[in-house]
């Protein structure tokens, strides 16, 4: 058996290698087949996004992620402080909040989408 450290992508890796004598070969099993994986369903889209007009306040998206849960709804009156929806960034569950006592206007997110940093999530009156 014969050491190498092999790099992949920089990791490295610590592998064993059994050196054979030249014109000796030996049956190599085959490897077993992977596993098919099953077909990954698209969440459903948002319906399109809202701006904001005069009067309004958008919230936005401080960083890039993935919406975990939506707690509002159009229609909703929120405080202060209150959890609008959870974005899941970086391994990590971020709650947004209301940024005031206000109304929910538009929600322009849904529950498995992916936003982007500065993407308007929720619209507030």
């Amino acid at each position: 058996m014969r050491k190498f450290i092999v790099n992949v992508n920089g990791s490295s890796y610590e592998i064993e290698v059994e050196e054979i004598a030249a014109g000796a070969a030996t049956p190599v099993a085959a490897a077993p087949a992977a596993p098919v994986a099953a077909p990954v369903t698209a969440p459903a889209p948002a319906a399109a996004p809202v701006a904001a007009s005069a009067g309004q306040e958008v919230v936005e998206s401080p960083m890039p992620g993935n919406i975990l849960d939506v707690r509002v709804k159009p229609g909703d009156s929120v405080k202060s402080g209150s959890v609008l929806l959870i974005l899941e960034a970086m391994k990590m569950e971020n709650e947004i909040l209301a940024p005031r006592d206000a109304k929910i206007v538009a929600i322009n997110v849904a529950k498995g989408s992916t936003v982007n940093s500065g993407d308007v999530l929720v619209v507030l009156a």
